[in-house]
Protein backbone atom coordinates (compact mmCIF):
# COMPACT_ATOMS: atom_id res chain seq x y z
CA UNK A 1 0.00 0.00 0.00
CA UNK A 2 1.09 3.63 -0.88
CA UNK A 3 2.67 5.61 2.17
CA UNK A 4 -0.06 8.41 1.71
CA UNK A 5 -2.60 6.02 1.91
CA UNK A 6 -1.60 4.30 5.11
CA UNK A 7 -1.99 8.26 6.64
CA UNK A 8 -5.16 8.33 5.01
CA UNK A 9 -6.54 4.96 6.52
CA UNK A 10 -5.28 6.07 9.68
CA UNK A 11 -6.22 9.24 10.08
CA UNK A 12 -9.90 8.18 8.33
CA UNK A 13 -9.84 5.38 11.39
CA UNK A 14 -9.09 8.40 13.94
CA UNK A 15 -11.44 10.89 12.94
CA UNK A 16 -14.20 8.46 11.98
CA UNK A 17 -13.59 6.70 16.16
CA UNK A 18 -13.96 10.24 17.69
CA UNK A 19 -17.20 11.00 15.72
CA UNK A 20 -18.58 7.49 17.58
CA UNK A 21 -17.74 8.33 20.73
CA UNK A 22 -18.94 11.72 20.23
CA UNK A 23 -22.43 10.39 19.39
CA UNK A 24 -21.85 7.47 21.79
CA UNK A 25 -20.89 9.18 25.03
CA UNK A 26 -20.73 13.20 24.35
CA UNK A 27 -24.31 14.21 22.53
CA UNK A 28 -27.75 14.00 24.03
CA UNK A 29 -28.86 13.42 27.58
CA UNK A 30 -27.13 11.56 30.26
CA UNK A 31 -29.89 9.26 31.07
CA UNK A 32 -29.63 8.16 27.53
CA UNK A 33 -26.12 7.89 27.52
CA UNK A 34 -24.67 4.37 29.46
CA UNK A 35 -21.83 4.53 31.40
CA UNK A 36 -19.33 2.54 29.91
CA UNK A 37 -16.00 2.12 28.58
CA UNK A 38 -14.42 1.38 24.93
CA UNK A 39 -16.54 -1.83 23.93
CA UNK A 40 -14.09 -4.17 21.99
CA UNK A 41 -15.01 -3.42 18.47
CA UNK A 42 -14.23 0.42 19.74
CA UNK A 43 -10.49 -1.19 21.22
CA UNK A 44 -9.99 -3.27 18.51
CA UNK A 45 -10.00 -0.35 15.46
CA UNK A 46 -8.14 2.01 18.00
CA UNK A 47 -5.15 -1.15 17.53
CA UNK A 48 -5.39 -0.85 13.75
CA UNK A 49 -5.43 2.80 13.70
CA UNK A 50 -2.40 3.50 16.24
CA UNK A 51 -0.13 0.37 14.03
CA UNK A 52 -0.85 1.99 10.97
CA UNK A 53 0.16 5.34 12.34
CA UNK A 54 2.88 3.07 13.89
CA UNK A 55 4.08 1.78 10.52
CA UNK A 56 4.03 4.92 8.41
CA UNK A 57 6.29 6.89 11.32
CA UNK A 58 8.89 3.67 10.98
CA UNK A 59 9.09 4.18 7.04
CA UNK A 60 9.26 8.18 7.96
CA UNK A 61 11.76 8.33 10.82
CA UNK A 62 14.27 5.73 9.21
CA UNK A 63 14.38 5.93 5.42
CA UNK A 64 17.26 3.97 3.85
CA UNK A 65 19.30 3.41 6.95
CA UNK A 66 18.79 7.50 7.76
CA UNK A 67 16.95 9.00 10.28
CA UNK A 68 14.73 12.37 9.65
CA UNK A 69 13.06 14.20 11.96
CA UNK A 70 11.22 17.59 11.85
CA UNK A 71 8.25 19.04 13.80
CA UNK A 72 5.70 17.46 11.97
CA UNK A 73 7.39 13.89 12.57
CA UNK A 74 7.86 15.02 15.60
CA UNK A 75 3.82 16.09 16.79
CA UNK A 76 2.97 13.19 14.94
CA UNK A 77 5.48 10.58 16.92
CA UNK A 78 4.32 12.52 20.36
CA UNK A 79 0.95 12.04 19.45
CA UNK A 80 0.87 8.44 17.90
CA UNK A 81 3.00 7.11 21.91
CA UNK A 82 0.38 9.22 23.84
CA UNK A 83 -2.73 7.37 21.91
CA UNK A 84 -0.91 3.88 22.77
CA UNK A 85 -0.20 4.98 26.02
CA UNK A 86 -3.69 5.79 26.37
CA UNK A 87 -4.86 2.53 24.93
CA UNK A 88 -2.86 0.44 27.23
CA UNK A 89 -4.54 3.09 30.80
CA UNK A 90 -7.33 2.44 29.35
CA UNK A 91 -7.88 -1.59 30.28
CA UNK A 92 -6.71 -0.11 34.34
CA UNK A 93 -8.47 3.09 34.21
CA UNK A 94 -11.63 5.23 32.80
CA UNK A 95 -10.49 8.40 30.86
CA UNK A 96 -13.41 8.27 28.15
CA UNK A 97 -12.79 11.90 28.05
CA UNK A 98 -9.46 11.44 26.46
CA UNK A 99 -11.11 10.41 23.51
CA UNK A 100 -12.36 13.55 21.89
CA UNK A 101 -9.20 15.29 22.91
CA UNK A 102 -6.40 13.06 21.34
CA UNK A 103 -8.50 11.60 18.48
CA UNK A 104 -9.05 14.46 16.72
CA UNK A 105 -5.44 15.63 17.13
CA UNK A 106 -3.93 12.63 16.12
CA UNK A 107 -6.22 12.61 13.08
CA UNK A 108 -4.21 15.96 12.00
CA UNK A 109 -0.73 14.99 12.83
CA UNK A 110 -1.00 11.66 11.47
CA UNK A 111 -1.71 13.59 7.84
CA UNK A 112 1.76 16.14 8.55
CA UNK A 113 4.71 14.20 7.14
CA UNK A 114 3.45 14.10 4.22
CA UNK A 115 3.26 17.56 4.05
CA UNK A 116 6.70 18.50 5.92
CA UNK A 117 8.94 15.31 6.16
CA UNK A 118 11.65 17.23 8.34
CA UNK A 119 15.20 16.99 7.38
CA UNK A 120 17.94 13.47 7.98
CA UNK A 121 19.58 14.15 11.13
CA UNK A 122 23.68 14.04 12.64
CA UNK A 123 25.50 11.08 11.12
CA UNK A 124 25.59 9.83 14.43
CA UNK A 125 22.07 9.19 14.62
CA UNK A 126 22.17 5.55 14.09
CA UNK A 127 24.17 4.76 17.29
CA UNK A 128 22.77 3.25 19.93
CA UNK A 129 23.09 5.78 22.93
CA UNK A 130 21.64 8.81 20.47
CA UNK A 131 18.45 6.09 19.71
CA UNK A 132 17.59 5.43 23.91
CA UNK A 133 17.99 9.60 24.52
CA UNK A 134 15.47 9.56 21.55
CA UNK A 135 13.26 7.61 22.73
CA UNK A 136 13.55 9.10 26.37
CA UNK A 137 12.93 12.32 24.95
CA UNK A 138 10.04 11.45 23.24
CA UNK A 139 8.27 9.25 25.46
CA UNK A 140 8.66 12.36 28.37
CA UNK A 141 6.83 14.54 25.39
CA UNK A 142 4.05 11.89 25.19
CA UNK A 143 3.64 11.57 28.68
CA UNK A 144 3.27 15.51 28.92
CA UNK A 145 0.96 15.23 26.18
CA UNK A 146 -0.93 12.91 27.68
CA UNK A 147 -1.02 14.40 31.28
CA UNK A 148 -2.01 17.68 29.47
CA UNK A 149 -5.30 16.31 28.32
CA UNK A 150 -5.53 14.68 31.46
CA UNK A 151 -5.50 18.68 33.14
CA UNK A 152 -7.67 20.01 30.57
CA UNK A 153 -10.31 17.07 31.44
CA UNK A 154 -9.89 17.63 35.12
CA UNK A 155 -10.75 21.79 34.38
CA UNK A 156 -13.57 20.96 32.24
CA UNK A 157 -15.04 18.35 34.76
CA UNK A 158 -14.22 20.82 37.75
CA UNK A 159 -16.02 23.39 35.97
CA UNK A 160 -19.11 21.77 35.26
CA UNK A 161 -18.88 20.42 38.63
CA UNK A 162 -19.21 23.68 39.92
CA UNK A 163 -22.08 24.79 37.74
CA UNK A 164 -23.86 21.99 38.23
CA UNK A 165 -23.71 20.40 34.46
CA UNK A 166 -23.43 16.34 34.60
CA UNK A 167 -22.66 15.50 30.62
CA UNK A 168 -22.68 11.76 29.59
CA UNK A 169 -18.74 11.85 29.21
CA UNK A 170 -18.57 13.83 32.50
CA UNK A 171 -20.71 11.23 34.39
CA UNK A 172 -18.48 8.15 34.00
CA UNK A 173 -15.30 9.35 34.85
CA UNK A 174 -13.71 8.48 38.18
CA UNK A 175 -13.77 10.84 41.17
CA UNK A 176 -11.32 14.28 40.87
CA UNK A 177 -9.07 12.78 43.36
CA UNK A 178 -8.78 9.44 41.79
CA UNK A 179 -8.12 11.51 38.17
CA UNK A 180 -5.83 13.77 40.28
CA UNK A 181 -3.39 10.66 41.35
CA UNK A 182 -3.60 9.64 38.14
CA UNK A 183 -2.29 12.85 36.61
CA UNK A 184 0.38 12.60 39.48
CA UNK A 185 1.49 9.14 38.39
CA UNK A 186 1.76 10.28 34.78
CA UNK A 187 3.95 13.47 35.45
CA UNK A 188 6.57 11.45 38.05
CA UNK A 189 7.13 9.10 35.45
CA UNK A 190 7.70 11.67 32.63
CA UNK A 191 9.81 13.83 34.86
CA UNK A 192 12.36 11.23 35.68
CA UNK A 193 12.20 10.47 31.99
CA UNK A 194 12.85 14.28 30.96
CA UNK A 195 15.50 14.53 33.61
CA UNK A 196 17.52 11.14 31.70
CA UNK A 197 17.04 13.16 28.57
CA UNK A 198 18.51 16.56 29.95
CA UNK A 199 21.23 14.57 32.24
CA UNK A 200 22.60 12.93 29.37
CA UNK A 201 22.27 15.45 26.65
CA UNK A 202 24.04 17.73 28.87
CA UNK A 203 26.74 15.05 30.10
CA UNK A 204 26.98 13.59 26.82
CA UNK A 205 26.82 15.95 24.20
CA UNK A 206 29.61 15.65 21.92
CA UNK A 207 28.64 12.04 21.71
CA UNK A 208 25.12 12.08 21.39
CA UNK A 209 25.02 15.06 18.59
CA UNK A 210 29.15 15.23 17.89
CA UNK A 211 29.75 18.95 19.35
CA UNK A 212 30.07 20.53 22.74
CA UNK A 213 26.56 21.46 25.05
CA UNK A 214 25.51 25.13 23.48
CA UNK A 215 22.07 26.89 25.45
CA UNK A 216 20.40 27.46 22.55
CA UNK A 217 16.59 28.03 23.06
CA UNK A 218 15.49 24.28 22.31
CA UNK A 219 17.80 23.37 25.48
CA UNK A 220 16.64 26.85 27.58
CA UNK A 221 13.07 25.68 27.14
CA UNK A 222 13.69 22.04 28.24
CA UNK A 223 15.72 23.15 31.04
CA UNK A 224 12.80 25.60 31.97
CA UNK A 225 9.82 23.25 31.03
CA UNK A 226 12.26 20.66 33.80
CA UNK A 227 11.98 23.52 36.03
CA UNK A 228 8.12 23.86 35.83
CA UNK A 229 7.55 19.99 36.84
CA UNK A 230 10.35 20.24 39.68
CA UNK A 231 8.11 22.97 41.45
CA UNK A 232 5.49 21.40 40.75
CA UNK A 233 6.05 18.11 42.27
CA UNK A 234 7.74 19.68 44.77
CA UNK A 235 4.65 22.01 45.88
CA UNK A 236 2.70 18.85 45.52
CA UNK A 237 5.41 17.21 47.99
CA UNK A 238 5.53 20.11 50.73
CA UNK A 239 2.10 22.02 50.12
CA UNK A 240 -0.28 19.65 48.83
CA UNK A 241 -0.99 21.50 45.89
CA UNK A 242 -4.13 20.04 43.94
CA UNK A 243 -6.91 21.56 42.14
CA UNK A 244 -6.52 24.45 39.80
CA UNK A 245 -2.91 25.61 40.89
CA UNK A 246 -1.66 22.04 39.89
CA UNK A 247 -3.62 22.09 36.43
CA UNK A 248 -2.09 25.51 35.76
CA UNK A 249 1.53 24.52 36.43
CA UNK A 250 0.95 21.10 34.69
CA UNK A 251 0.12 23.28 31.20
CA UNK A 252 2.40 25.85 31.68
CA UNK A 253 5.29 22.83 31.88
CA UNK A 254 3.97 21.10 28.98
CA UNK A 255 4.08 24.90 27.35
CA UNK A 256 7.40 24.95 27.77
CA UNK A 257 8.40 21.49 26.80
CA UNK A 258 6.55 22.17 23.40
CA UNK A 259 8.35 25.25 22.19
CA UNK A 260 11.38 23.46 23.09
CA UNK A 261 11.49 21.27 20.49
CA UNK A 262 8.44 21.02 18.46
CA UNK A 263 7.86 25.46 18.82
CA UNK A 264 11.47 25.70 17.41
CA UNK A 265 11.56 23.28 14.50
CA UNK A 266 8.59 24.59 13.39
CA UNK A 267 10.17 28.15 13.42
CA UNK A 268 13.06 26.93 11.41
CA UNK A 269 11.65 24.71 8.93
CA UNK A 270 8.36 26.65 7.93
CA UNK A 271 8.46 29.75 8.98
CA UNK A 272 12.32 30.24 7.86
CA UNK A 273 12.54 27.32 5.38
CA UNK A 274 15.66 26.05 6.74
CA UNK A 275 16.79 22.95 8.49
CA UNK A 276 18.61 24.09 11.50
Amino acid sequence: MPPILLHLAAAALYAGLAAVFWRTRWRGPLLDRPQRGMVPWERALLLVAVSLHGITLGGEIFPDEQMRFGFSLALSLIMWLAIVLYWIESFYARMDGLQMLGLPLAAVCVMLPPLFPGEPLMANADSAMFRAHFLMAMLAYSLFTLAAMHAILMAIAESNLHRGRLTPVLSGLPPLLTMEALLFRMIHIGFALLTLTLGSGILFSETLFGKPLSFTHKTVFAILSWVIFAHLLAGRHFFGWRGRKALRWTLAGFGALLLAYVGSRFVLEVILGRAA
